[in-house]
């Protein structure tokens, strides 16, 4: 008979025999080559999914997101640029000049690029960053497999496959195409399962510290994933309250404790990056016109193979319309989780748990309006009914809260497999309490015939049990992200012909000036240099004049000027006005030589920059306009 294991700890989610439930808190001594072969396959397939990269590392960027692809470049070489000159590192000037870019407004990764700057000095920003994507691929699915396999199942298979999906899910597949913050999750199990161990009496200061540094470091990391990760654990916590009423007021206490001991030391280590944050040079307050707070996710979407899988299709974003792929589970998969849902909800906690995570953030992440197949039917969303001024929520894209879907998926994959792997295996009488010894000593029906017949009677479930998972994940298996090739930056750039025109506080204006749309190999010129000289404009987010976050720098007169003439590709009548606007506009970037290297709209840009400012020189292989006595 399963008694329900009474304890705080994460142990407690599942519904084992106490015999079975002190073997999971307390793992037997394994050898240690289970988990090296786990985690040298999660290495292996981090590589293979960077391979494209690898081919020519320093000529490929992400043929999906080439810009973010390269403002992650970019962060890289300020974190190298930040140590290597002891600045601050929450905010730079070297893009967005004069200006600068506040960073802990920005995606900015700075957990992982201050540590990792020495190594950015020696390899450069791009290798860098194929080498920190697959590692920090490989990285998630290690942490998820360690909480895996030493707090929630007992077969290292079944642990394995729950890893992998945590590290190498559609959706995360989806954002390694140049967004790696939201690959770098490998904090977040550990983080999931110290909150969950707040409860352990005796350890709550212990377990409280280890979570206020866990949650600082994540802050640095990516805060988004650290809110749904809260998000999550909140919901957790809830759902096993109802379900565990006693065992949560024995422990409300002490994780209370913990709880006030991690948020204590979390805010002392971030207090003044939080406030630098919200309130420092170039924060802001929302983004304009709440751009992220329609996007939620397409019903169709969950039952579609994401495009970079072996299943997945290209074209059919042509149909639901291009969306971030958060689920993108394919037909499969979402087929075993509902049928896994029904055959282990009334045995397993932890099922139970998963089945509310699965709803809960399913039926969020439809956003405002119901979206079915590309088509808005009209239907309100729950997101309609949250106000987007409320803070942080204004910050939320409601699709990507199917991330925490992604991850619940993943521990009911291991789970499902976990179960599978216990089917024709005997279980062990668990110790008998006093009440059960004197119930079966009143009735003898209570001496049932030894477990071992029965289990043998369903053995055949198991093999079925691996077939089924097998064949709803292998669809999903990652195909390497494709890449593009990029033109390198001019030699004039990257031998340091630059230097003798760029004195200490001037800045190198390069056409077409970077921007969100605009410039992406001029934005590289900054990154692949060091980021030694400064430049105007960029890809960031930064405020208006209503102090609202628009992405890039408002656009002054010069830098419209040159983007309408790259759109239209013929230079338009310019007035004295123009000419002395862009007098203007060097003046204020503090320009002292504006350089134009190859491109495509090379010509047309040579004669509109001529036009304003005068006749240029070539030097090396690029136009250069000296415009230091211009501009004084």
């Amino acid at each position: 008979m399963a008694v329900p294991v009474v304890d705080p700890s994460l142990n407690s989610l599942t519904d084992a025999d106490p015999a079975e439930a002190e073997s999971t808190r307390r793992p037997r001594r394994r050898p240690a080559r289970a988990d090296l072969l786990a985690l040298g396959a999660y290495v292996l397939l981090g590589v293979f999914v960077c391979l494209n990269y690898w081919g020519d590392v320093t000529g490929r960027v992400s043929s999906h997101l080439p810009t973010d692809h390269s403002w992650f470049e970019w962060l890289f070489a300020h974190g190298a640029y930040s140590v290597r000159h002891l600045e601050n590192p929450l905010f730079t000037a070297r893009q967005n000049a004069p200006d600068g870019v506040n960073m802990m407004a920005n995606t900015s990764l700075l957990g992982v690029t201050l540590p990792l700057a020495p190594l950015t000095m020696l390899l450069g920003p791009q290798v860098m960053y194929a080498l920190y994507l697959g590692a920090a691929l490989a990285a998630t699915a290690g942490t998820g497999y360690w909480m895996l396999s030493r707090h929630l199942v007992r077969s290292r298979a079944a642990a394995f496959v729950g890893g992998a999906f945590l590290g190498f899910a559609p959706g995360i597949i989806h954002h390694a195409n140049g967004q790696p913050n939201f690959v770098s999750n490998f904090l977040l199990p550990l983080i999931v399962v110290r909150v969950l161990s707040l409860g352990e009496p005796g350890r709550w200061r212990r377990n409280g510290l280890v979570l206020g540094a866990l949650v600082a470091y994540q802050i640095f990391i990516n805060e988004e994933m650290l809110l749904l990760t809260a998000l999550a654990c909140l919901v957790i916590v809830l759902a096993y309250a109802v379900q565990r009423p006693r065992a949560t007021r024995a422990a409300a206490g002490t994780f209370l404790a913990g709880l006030g001991v991690a948020g204590g030391l979390a805010l002392v280590l971030t207090a003044y990056p939080i406030w630098f944050q919200f309130n420092g040079p170039q924060s802001y307050r929302g983004l304009q016109g709440g751009v992220f707070h329609n996007w939620g996710e397409d019903l169709v979407a969950f039952v579609t193979f994401a495009r970079d899988t072996w299943a997945g299709d290209p074209a059919v974003e042509k149909t639901i319309g291009l969306t971030e792929q958060n689920t993108w589970f394919g037909w499969p998969l979402v087929l075993l989780s509902v049928v896994a849902l029904v055959l282990l909800v009334r045995r397993s906690l932890a099922t139970r748990i998963v089945a509310v995570l699965i709803v809960v953030f399913s039926v969020a992440a439809i956003g405002p309006w119901v979206r079915f197949n590309g088509v808005e039917t009209g239907v309100r969303g729950p997101w309609s009914y949250v106000s987007d001024d409320l803070p942080l929520v204004e910050m939320m894209m409601p699709t990507r809260l199917t991330l925490v879907v992604a991850a619940a998926v993943g521990v009911l994959l291991a789970l499902t497999w976990d179960a599978a792997h216990r089917q024709g295996r005997p279980v062990a009488d668990p110790p008998r309490v006093p009440a059960q010894r004197t119930a079966e000593a009143a009735t003898s029906a209570e001496r049932a015939e030894p477990a071992a017949p029965a289990a043998a009677r369903r053995r055949w479930l198991r093999p079925v049990g691996y077939a089924a998972v097998a064949l709803a994940v292998l669809p999903l298996f990652p195909r390497p992200l494709p890449a593009q090739q990029i033109d390198p930056p001019p030699h004039f750039i990257s031998a340091g012909g630059w230097r003798p025109y760029v004195p200490a506080g001037r800045t190198l204006v390069p056409v077409p000036i970077p921007s969100n749309v605009h410039g992406l190999p001029t934005l590289r010129w900054s990154a692949l240099t060091g980021q030694e000289f400064p430049v105007p404009g960029g890809y960031f987010i930064g405020p208006n004049e209503l102090g609202e976050g628009v992405f890039g720098a408002p656009n002054r007169p010069t830098s419209s000027l040159i983007y309408s003439t790259m759109d239209s590709g013929l230079v338009p009548a310019l007035t004295d006005e123009n000419r002395r606007q862009a007098v203007e506009d060097l003046r204020f970037w503090r320009a002292s030589v504006v350089v134009l290297g190859a491109h495509p709209r090379e010509a047309v840009l040579r004669e509109l920059v001529t036009a304003l400012i005068g006749p240029p020189q070539r030097v090396d292989d690029v136009w250069v306009w000296d415009v230091r006595t211009l501009v004084g």
